[in-house]
């Protein structure tokens, strides 16, 4: 790989600046800034900019690393449950059928760029967008807060079952059948003890980033020597970490680094190639079935038992077109299969899904609010063995997030309130910690408004609710869902920074706890205790 530094087109730091003021433009009105970014993308290519090798590998090293995040979290029997891989599998098949049968029934109408299409043509494409983007869906649910929430954790599983697939396919498509030393990978599995040694050593700064870097980049450059695809590499060097007690800060010192390399992506996408009217009519018309592929996603979800609003929030999250049409495209017209300007129409699609789904993913709580009873209509009787009612007829108290502030939480209310108080938590060994311990906590996601509809009648009887969730928009979020169930409790919640306290206290909270200025105020009484005894 080329010097990155030796890549740099001078004109590269103008277009990223370009990029931060979209981004502060659309954050300004309340849209995620990666749709600035797309329009940034847009602007430049307007303006007879091209992508160069700088932002290239920028955003090469951003996929890499989110990749290597997801790894880091991703537990391997979240992909075995049946409302993952069976979903992602019939999905895929039932989106491939029924858009390749609606790209070739308007290459019979012989309109510009499908007329050259044929049936095998057709089924290519139909594959390539019944994908969603892996890179969009994280982003959003990060955002949010919502990577570990019931929808989050379910579109996450998808994502990967469809990467699987599209690794396949592009091997496959490609010739590019792995080497013999790709056997050498499973080497891996008791290698990872090696791993998790070293980042157990790391200490918790600039060696701890630079291992992360290290394992991310490692792991990708060494997939591809065997053959197979660098992105899976990041991602299973990731898994290889998931089960050390660093890999959860380990992917929140590389997150500033992720955010930042993944503007690069989304900045290409926006400038990948020109359309013209042929290019926009093509797109347009394919864009059109994308509410149809949200809807099977929702009705697949609720046929494998998910709660409405799980399934709903699941779909929206995946409501977008992925880039690996543009892989596809690539491949197929360097194979001649497709002619290049099909190259545009993938770009124009992906960035318009974008777009339109980014408002619908972070906004999905209040469409689900405004239609609860109709989507409720499609939720099954049955439930998920771990989704069931909460039996919750004596709690008083509820402590959502269970990290060492919300178990510090429970302990002192605990003291109070014996056997009233509550705990949620969507981390399963931790709630098996704290059960060992006799404490009372369930598996459920405090942003989630259907949460309360599985203990009737608990929003009143509560006299405290303690918000200590690790992200300032899921407090944010728990803390509006609250109010919208009625509750007449007094509400607590942690925050880093002092900007965020308004926003809380707007949505009903009482006492804002910043967690950086607590501790040291508890520092300095606990030291003047210990003085005045000393």
């Amino acid at each position: 790989m080329e010097s990155l530094l030796l890549a740099i087109n001078p004109q590269d730091p103008l277009w990223i600046a370009i990029a931060f003021a979209c981004g502060l433009a659309v954050k300004l009105v309340g849209l995620p800034p990666l749709i600035g970014f797309l329009i940034a993308g847009f602007v430049l290519h307007a303006a007879g900019a091209e992508s160069g090798e700088f932002l290239r590998e920028i955003a090469d090293l951003g996929v890499t690393l989110l990749l290597f995040t997801i790894g880091l979290k991703l537990k391997i029997n979240s992909l075995t449950r049946p409302e993952v891989w069976g979903v992602a599998s019939i999905h895929m098949g039932a989106v491939t059928l029924l858009l390749s049968l609606f790209i070739f029934f308007l290459a019979q109408l012989n309109l510009p760029l499908f007329d050259s299409v044929d049936i095998k043509t057709a089924l290519l494409i139909g594959f390539a967008l019944s994908f969603s983007s892996t890179v969009f869906a994280i982003k959003v649910l990060e955002t949010l807060g919502a990577s570990a929430s019931r929808h989050g954790r379910t579109s996450i599983g998808v994502l990967i079952v469809q990467d699987i697939a599209a690794v396949t396919f592009i091997a496959v498509s490609a010739g590019k059948i792995p080497s013999v030393w790709a056997f050498a990978l499973f080497l891996l599995i008791p290698l990872r003890h090696i791993f998790q040694w070293l980042l157990g050593r790391t200490g918790h700064g600039e060696l701890l980033v630079l291992y992360g870097i290290v394992m991310a980049l490692g792991g990708a450059d060494l997939f591809e020597m065997v053959g197979m695809k660098a992105d899976l590499g990041a991602l299973v060097f990731g898994m290889l970490l998931t089960s050390h007690p660093k890999s959860n800060e380990l992917a929140k010192v590389l997150m500033g680094f992720k955010d930042l390399f993944l503007v690069g992506f989304f900045l290409s996408v926006g400038m990948t190639a020109m359309p013209g009217w042929a290019e926009l009519l093509a797109a347009l018309l394919l864009l059109t079935f994308l509410p149809l592929k949200v809807a099977l996603y929702f009705g697949f979800f609720t046929l494998f038992k998910l709660r409405a609003h799980a399934a709903w929030q699941s779909s929206l999250n995946l409501a977008n077109y992925s880039e690996f049409g543009l892989i596809v495209g690539t491949i197929a017209a360097t194979s001649g299969w497709l002619p290049k300007e099909w190259l545009a129409v993938f770009a124009i699609i992906l960035a318009a899904s974008f777009t339109l789904a980014a408002p619908l993913a972070s906004g999905g709580d209040k469409l689900y609010s405004r239609w609860r009873k109709q989507i409720k209509t499609f939720q099954r009787k049955q439930r998920l063995s771990d989704d069931a009612d909460l039996e919750a007829e004596a709690v008083e108290v509820v402590v959502i997030g269970m990290g060492r502030l919300g178990s510090a939480a429970y302990d002192s209310f605990a003291a109070s309130f014996p056997g009233r108080v509550l705990g949620i938590d969507l981390d399963q060994q931790n709630i098996q910690r704290h059960q060992a311990k006799g404490h009372f906590l369930v598996m459920a996601d405090g942003t989630n408004p259907a949460l309360w509809s599985r203990a009737p009648g608990l929003p009143q009887r509560l006299k405290w609710v303690i918000l200590c969730l690790p992200n300032h928009q899921a407090n944010l979020t728990a803390a509006r869902q609250l109010m919208k169930q009625g509750v007449n409790c007094r509400i607590a919640a942690t925050t880093r920074y002092p900007d965020e306290a308004d926003a809380l206290r707007a949505q009903g909270v009482e006492f804002v706890f910043n967690i950086y200025a607590e501790a040291a105020t508890g520092f300095a009484s606990d030291l003047c205790k210990r003085l005045e005894t000393s």
